[in-house]
């Protein structure tokens, strides 16, 4: 089912600043996330196939980045989708969503972890913070929707309530029990928290692209 388009170029929506404010975070998080992409550095003379080398050595950098990437361009297609469906705001609003970007620019810190310790007996830690990273980010999307849901939906565009409410019902059906799944098995299983984080985004764009409720934190 295609998201309600109600109130969306309403004369009354008042969340224009807040959602420019917003994909701004979510740009600069993304933008910085390529950091992680270092130039090798090579023993002199260097050569076509030394490099080539160098260059396969870094492939958890190469990893992270994409899962990482991905990952973020989600949340951020999920937020401008609820966003669509909100017409007004409050303060309490503005602090639950100031509450969802500050994890956003948190995540490029659990990314160079992954591609720093991917390899080494520390990859559990690394994973470890990587998948709960995404725990607290999919909890604070459940904030953001309990904020846009309360008092009777008062912040809503009309008839947004069913769509809002489905959201909700994935975040704790599907997000959270699956990105704890990734973080609890962790310190046996370190490449299992990779493989469910980056089955989970592309579960998350395939729903989308489908015109399904997709939401991924």
């Amino acid at each position: 089912m295609n998201e309600p388009r109600s109130g969306e170029n309403s004369p009354e929506k008042e969340t224009g600043r807040l959602e420019s404010f917003s994909d701004g975070v979510f740009s600069i998080a993304m933008t910085l996330l390529v950091l992680e992409l270092a130039v090798p550095a090579l023993k002199n003379p260097p050569t076509a196939g030394g490099l080539w080398s160098a260059l396969a050595r870094q492939w958890p950098s190469y990893l992270a980045f994409v899962t990482s990437f991905f990952t973020v361009l989600i949340m951020w297609v999920n937020h401008h989708g609820i966003f669509r469906l909100v017409r007004r705001t409050d303060s309490i609003l503005l602090f639950a969503n100031g509450f969802v970007l500050l994890l956003v620019t948190a995540v490029p810190f659990p990314t160079a972890l992954l591609a720093a310790y991917l390899r080494t007996p520390a990859a559990s830690t690394a994973c470890i913070v990587y998948g709960a990273i995404f725990v607290v980010i999919d909890f604070a999307y459940a904030l953001l929707l309990h904020a846009v849901r309360r008092n009777g939906g008062h912040l809503l565009a009309p008839n947004a309530a069913p769509e809002i409410n489905r959201r909700l019902r994935d975040c704790y059906l599907v997000g959270a029990p699956l990105y704890l799944v990734a973080t609890l098995v962790a310190p046996w299983k370190p490449w299992l928290t990779i493989v469910i984080c980056t089955i989970l985004w592309v579960f998350w764009a395939v729903g989308r692209a489908e015109g399904r409720s997709a939401f991924a934190r």
